[in-house]
Parts: structure tokens; sequence; C-alpha cells
């Protein structure tokens, strides 16, 4: 394991240990916890279908007062959930602006999910799997299992493609 996908599970790992995850798991449990962390609530809305078109699957818009999480709609129910995880791990990440730009603190925080090439839209979806992980595999798992899954979703994102070098 390379040291970047290391730390990449380390930063996971300490954002995990943080969060008290809703049993049995909802998504509404989750919002609702991660919400009264933040002190302000979280809205989940379908994205709207302009922007689906777009090619983006998720959204976050993060305000002063209330964090927007918009999601595709014309999917599976786990491929929803998944999203809206994918868009609540840029919220517990504390991620506030697209790489590379500036954020000044008074325009909304908007985030949307494309691609997973950037550091930041790798950490939301890493920790977005681990929370899959964590509320669906029946405990305890094989060590050496859990780190297969682990291992197949680091390749899904990318990094075994830049291993050899793409």
């Amino acid at each position: 394991m390379s040291h970047s996908q290391l730390g990449l599970r380390k930063r996971c790992e300490k954002i995990l240990g943080h969060l008290d995850l809703p049993h049995p798991f909802s998504l509404e449990g989750l919002c609702g916890r991660i919400a009264e962390q933040r002190g302000r609530p979280i809205r989940l809305h379908p994205l709207p279908e302009e922007a689906a078109q777009t090619g983006v699957c998720g959204l976050w818009v993060g305000t002063a007062r209330v964090d927007y999480v918009f999601y595709e709609e014309k999917t599976t129910p786990l491929h929803r959930e998944h999203i809206v995880l994918h868009e609540l791990g840029h919220i517990l990440f504390g991620h506030h602006s697209l790489e590379g730009e500036e954020h000044d603190g008074r325009a909304p925080v908007v985030l949307g999910r494309a691609d997973y090439t950037t550091r930041q839209e790798q950490e939301a979806e890493m920790l977005a799997s681990m929370i899959r992980i964590r509320t669906t595999v029946p405990c305890p798992q094989p060590a050496a299992e859990l780190r297969g899954t682990l291992a197949r979703l680091e390749s899904a994102m990318g990094y075994e493609r830049r291993r050899r070098g793409h």
C-alpha cells in the first residue's frame, strides 16, 4: 500500500472515530447526527434534471445556515444512498471549495460530484465507502477480507492507474 493510500485511510479513520453511526443505519439518522455536530441542518433534495444532464450525480451546497445535499434521483436506491454518503464525506472532511479555488466564507460552498480525480473527491469517496462497509458488514469480519474490500475500492478510485504511471 502506498504512502498516499495509507494517509487517505488514516484521515478517514480519524473522522469515523468521531462519528457515531446510527444503528440501525439510516441516511436520515446520519444526517441528523452530522447536523447536530455542525449546529445546522442538512437538507436532502433530488438533483434538478438540468444538473443531472451535465453528468453531475451529486452536489453539496453549504450556506451559513444550512447544508443542502442534492442527489441523482433516477438511479438505484443503493446508488442514491452512496451519492449522499459521498457528499456527506465532503461535509465531514470540511472541504471548502472546488480544488484550487479560494473561498472567502461569504459565498456558498458548492461541490459537485462528477469524477474522482482530486484529493477532495478521493477523500469523500473513500469515507462514503467506509461508512457503507461499517454499516452493512456483519462484525467481526476477518481483517484480510476488509483489506481486500478496501483495496478494491482504492483500485476503483484510480490508485492502480497511478501505480502503472498513467
